[in-house]
């Protein structure tokens, strides 16, 4: 018998027809920043809907949230740069990273422990990332 797709397999999929040639026009003509305003507005809406704490409305709008993160994987794939599946890659092994009280030896007993440790952690990450930018624009 065939393996059921995701919900979220699902949504990926329909993302990727409404950005097709025979798709909408208006997904199609979408860039990361034509799409700043929605993702903008979106994260205003389910705070919104977090602060009424009515469930149906948190539900809704993160969904909307949501087609805002997968519209942009999408349009990073098209032009080959990550998928969905990367950007959920990243972020697990990011969560691992950041939570060594969790996923390693490292004990932090307080939730204040804890933030100081993950902005520490945070930030020896950027300095990487600079140093990685830095390294790559002197061998060109």
């Amino acid at each position: 018998m065939a393996q059921r797709k995701s919900q979220i397999q699902r949504l990926v999929e329909l993302v990727a027809l409404l950005r097709s040639p025979r798709g909408c026009p208006w997904d199609r003509v979408q860039t990361h920043r034509s799409l700043i305003p929605y993702l903008r507005e979106e994260a205003v809406e389910v705070e919104k809907a977090l602060r009424r704490g009515r469930w149906h409305e948190i539900e809704d709008e993160l969904g909307d949230l949501l087609l805002q993160v997968l519209l942009h994987a999408e349009i990073a794939r098209e032009h080959g740069h990550f998928d969905l599946q990367d950007v959920a890659r990243s972020q697990a092994l990011k969560l691992k990273r950041r939570h060594p009280h969790v996923f390693g030896d490292a004990n932090f007993p307080t939730p204040d422990a804890v933030k100081r440790r993950w902005a520490e952690i945070k930030a020896h990450e950027r300095g990487l990332r600079r140093a990685d930018v830095i390294a790559r624009q002197k061998s060109r």
